[in-house]
């Protein structure tokens, strides 16, 4: 059971990565928390089960779709909202603000057009026999999601790493206004990242009812909490510390399942607890001396 469970907290732990990357990103390149990125999630995953029901669409083409589909409804919504949102005195405590409404107004929308019951994709959709690995035999969407998740990250790092406007976005990570002294659109950037951070939340979403098993309208808030506690443990800001997190994340919550699964509910606000108060700025956070 233990080495289950520590090979299945791995397949979910690259799971969960893909799920707090996107909103890093956009903590990491603009300094705003969006509390609505569990929604988004969940949009993703109702645009793969409505494709599913509707065409029988694959769920991997399916995300390919909805990356570029929720990209593109990122740079409007960056502009409607962050520009002006940046220019406040306090932007990081107004976007939690302005998210969070942003989040109620689109679960009650869902809420609206789906209804509230509980929906999902068979698992056969993405294969029929149980995969072993190292001895033990998993449901293959669950491996097909983790590889699909790690394709994903990586797919973000060689954008990040070894593109000119992924090393414009890593400079705007690391200091906002001396990117913008030395003649970066940080605008731009900005925007770009915005919607890169959605399409990787949808991307996710397309993925969730296989490893969640089924979402809701109301499965975003949860998703937040769990994208939250991947990024604290890990470091804000830190595309490779989500990845940490998420693997930390998904190795804790199956022992948890296995061994006290009356407690699992409870995990992520015990990890996140645990971190704040022994490591605040996460476990590849640098510790900021202000003067």
């Amino acid at each position: 059971m233990l080495a289950y469970s520590i090979l299945a907290g791995l397949l979910f732990g690259l799971y969960f990565s893909l799920v707090g990357l996107g909103l890093n990103l956009i903590f990491g390149v603009m300094r705003i928390v969006n509390l609505a990125h569990g929604d988004f999630v969940m949009l993703g995953a109702f645009s793969a089960v409505g494709l599913y029901a509707a065409t029988m669409l694959n769920p991997i083409l399916a995300a390919v779709l909805c990356l570029v589909v929720f990209a593109a409804i990122g740079f409007p919504l960056y502009y409607a909202l962050v520009p002006r949102l940046l220019r406040s005195p306090d932007p990081e405590m107004l976007s939690i603000i302005l998210f969070f409404g942003l989040s109620q107004v689109i679960e009650s929308l869902a809420t609206i057009a789906f209804g509230p019951s509980e929906r999902s994709i068979p698992g056969r959709a993405l294969g029929h026999h149980p995969i072993a690995l190292l001895g033990e035999t998993f449901p293959a969407a669950w491996v097909v999601s983790a590889i699909c998740s790690a394709v994903a990250v990586v797919l973000l790092f060689l954008y990040l790493y070894r593109t000119r406007v992924g090393r414009l976005t890593r400079a705007v990570m690391v200091h906002r206004d001396e990117a913008l002294a030395t003649g970066i659109d940080v605008g731009r950037v900005s925007a770009l990242a915005f919607g890169i951070g959605l399409g990787l939340a949808a991307v996710a979403g397309c993925f969730a009812p296989f490893m969640l098993g089924s979402v809701t309208p109301a499965s975003g808030v949860h998703l937040t909490i769990q994208s939250f506690t991947v990024i604290i443990v890990g470091s804000l800001g830190s595309p490779l510390g989500t990845v940490l997190g998420g693997l930390i994340y998904g190795v804790s919550l199956m022992l948890m399942q296995t061994y006290f699964s009356s407690w699992a509910g409870l995990l992520p606000y015990l990890m996140l607890i645990a971190i704040l108060l022994v490591r605040p700025s996460g476990l590849l956070g640098r510790k900021v001396r202000h003067a």
